[in-house]
């Protein structure tokens, strides 16, 4: 296999572990839109589509406290591994990678079931080899590929004329999101290796590593959230 590749499938590998990547769609709406939408119009998000009950400043609101929250997050955890003991060692890297990509995929599906798509797990309640190469697509959107953001414009489309429980996987066969996610790894992957020096110099500087990490760490995830909502925000109206 590519090396690029085996990188990328690493990572995803080391973070679909971690237990919060597994976003289970109908809690998540239940919990988000409750504040502001009646029972009977929380029920019809779920059933249908959030786009449906949803203002759009609502829909606004909701997303950018996903960002806000994510983001917290990961910038306390990646200030922590930049502590000298604490994830310090270039063994310790690829847990805090980990840590960065299990945020930006717990916050992907939480913003896609906002904007209108159906459960990315399996009927097992898993995420499978599917629901990674969908993850996969929105790295590469989220990292400001064409290719991705074009694929996915395509099965958004093709998402909207029907109405799903779940993500229908003859859709990724037919708009070739195998095969695209898989140019996608490859991609990402070299990305990461020439990221990977910056990210592990930042932990081996004494008293100044939590800060630069966490600023790294900031600067990284803050403008692939973004480039993903903006995304979606362009695609939204296909799911209305």
């Amino acid at each position: 296999m590519d090396k690029d590749i085996e990188l990328w499938n690493k990572i995803l590998k080391m973070t679909l572990q971690i237990p919060f990547v597994k976003v289970d769609r109908t809690k998540f709406l239940e919990k988000e839109l409750s504040v502001y939408l009646p029972q009977d119009e929380v029920l019809k998000a779920i059933s249908e589509s959030p786009l449906k009950v949803l203002t759009k400043s609502h829909l606004e609101k909701i997303a950018r406290g996903c960002i806000k929250y994510h983001l917290t997050l990961v910038t306390g955890a990646s200030a922590l591994a930049g502590l000298p003991g604490g994830w310090a060692s270039a063994g310790t890297i690829p847990a805090d990678i980990a840590q960065f990509y299990a945020h930006i995929f717990a916050l992907t599906q939480k913003l896609l079931y906002l904007y209108g798509w159906p459960d990315m797990q399996n009927e097992n309640g898993e995420i499978d080899d599917e629901t990674a190469s969908i993850l996969t697509l929105f790295v590469g959107v989220m990292m400001g590929s064409q290719l991705a953001s074009e694929a996915a414009k395509n099965l958004t489309k093709a998402l909207a004329v029907e109405v799903a429980k779940r993500l229908p996987r003859v859709h990724l066969t037919k708009y070739m999101i195998y095969n695209i996610s898989k140019q996608l790894a490859k991609w990402i992957g070299i990305k990461l290796t020439k990221q990977g020096f910056s990210r592990g110099v930042s932990k081996v500087i004494p008293l100044i590593g939590a800060p630069i990490s966490a600023g790294l760490t900031y600067y990284t995830f803050k403008p692939m959230a973004d480039k993903l909502h903006k995304h979606l925000e362009s695609t939204a109206t296909f799911m209305k």
